[in-house]
């Protein structure tokens, strides 16, 4: 066979991205943070890392050395998931090697053959990939529309179905910081004797009481299995998947992303559990997240700009182009601030996304939008 061409396909795809402005690639970082999901400024914390020294020096490995079902399983883990289950109010706590895994592992597993996913539209993309790799319907919903939500579990009954619905859902969107709507989806997801699967991803850390989240009313219940980011305002990295007890032990038998995969490091674990003291006792962290907020909706209104409610500020510029180039422009001013483009949103919706973190201060804020003034202009 011949190697002629051998990757003409994947250059014809890369040329074509690059003409859409679509070409990715990787850079370091750029400036003062205003790109990352290091809400809490936890990634550099000293505490946890003087945890994770201890935890060394006391004789914790670094590797897990197997799968949690051989000899991967360590106390560390052991003892964040039972940390985690009381935090959040579960039943029990999975850890998972990553936000993407959580997601998939929990949707090409619990959802059986003759169930429906119910899919927010705008939903991480591994929920996507994990409830189309997995064996049950899937539908999308529109956006945050609860009553599509419910018309969609309707339809499929009409049709014959008779499986058990999964909503699934993001508590806080991570390109456009909207909230969904918690209490709506609870109820339908009783009406309908349904699940409801929340990803927290955004909102673990930051919001609820002792910032355990959006859904932190709703974990607990039967039909609530809810993922927890641990590479976000927890300043490391890992996910907590929690549910009732006969679910999480499904998981461990059934779950091949949980069988199959070398387990995350205990020294993570350690610092995991580290982080979720840190949020519950220095409750001044969110706080401060907060006023910048705030800081950050005014200066976006004094633009022409909508605010957000959360720490995801996204500013729609529609042309791909255009985001890249205002991206690049505030980066050279020092601001990391990064473009978004299709596919990661809908086509038409390039964007900036401003993510607030405690690395910066209200001055850094406020300087960033005086320069976004500018080049908003400079580039229109």
């Amino acid at each position: 066979m011949s190697l002629q061409g051998l990757f003409d396909r994947y250059e014809a795809t890369l040329n074509g991205l690059a003409r859409k402005s679509r070409l990715r690639k990787l850079s370091s970082h750029l400036g003062l943070d205003f790109a990352s999901n290091d809400y809490l400024g936890l990634a550099r914390s000293k505490r946890m890392a003087e945890a994770v020294g201890a935890a060394l020096a006391a004789g914790t490995p670094i590797g897990a050395t197997g799968s949690r079902l051989l000899r991967g399983n360590a106390p560390e883990h052991e003892a964040l998931e039972a940390k985690a289950a009381d935090f959040f109010g579960a039943e029990r706590a999975l850890f998972f090697g990553g936000g993407y895994v959580g997601n998939f592992a929990v949707l090409t597993t619990l959802p059986q053959n003759g169930d429906l996913i119910v899919l927010d539209e705008l939903v991480h993309a591994s929920a996507h990939e994990g409830a189309r790799a997995g064996r049950a319907d899937v539908v999308e919903a529109a956006h945050n529309d609860a009553g599509a939500v419910d018309d969609a579990i309707i339809a499929w009954r009409v049709m014959g179905g008779t499986g058990r619905p999964w909503i699934v859902v993001e508590s806080l969107y991570s390109m456009d910081g909207d909230r969904a709507p918690l209490r709506e989806l609870i109820e339908i997801a009783d009406r309908h004797e349904a699940f409801l699967f929340v990803d927290e991803a955004h909102a673990t850390g930051i919001y609820g009481p002792v910032g355990c989240g959006l859904a932190h009313g709703l974990e607990g219940r039967d039909n609530v299995v809810v993922l927890h980011t641990c590479g976000k305002a927890l300043g490391a990295s890992g996910a907590l998947v929690t549910a009732p007890a006969v679910l999480c032990d499904y998981l461990v038998n059934r779950c091949r992303p949980f069988i199959y995969a070398t387990a995350p490091s205990p020294l993570m674990a350690v610092a995991v559990a580290t982080a979720l003291d840190i949020v519950a006792q220095e409750p001044e962290r969110r706080e401060r997240l907060a006023g910048l907020v705030v800081l950050a909706g005014k200066r976006a209104e004094e633009l022409g700009l909508p605010a957000s409610s959360s720490q995801i500020l996204p500013i729609i510029v529609g042309d791909n182009a255009r985001a890249m180039a205002l991206a690049e422009a505030l980066q050279s001013r020092g601001f990391d601030v990064r473009g978004i483009r299709p596919p990661t949103v809908p086509e038409g919706t390039a964007r900036l996304r401003i993510s607030l973190t405690l690395n910066v201060g209200e001055d850094d804020v406020s300087a960033l939008f005086d320069a976004l003034a500018e080049e908003w202009e400079r580039t229109r």
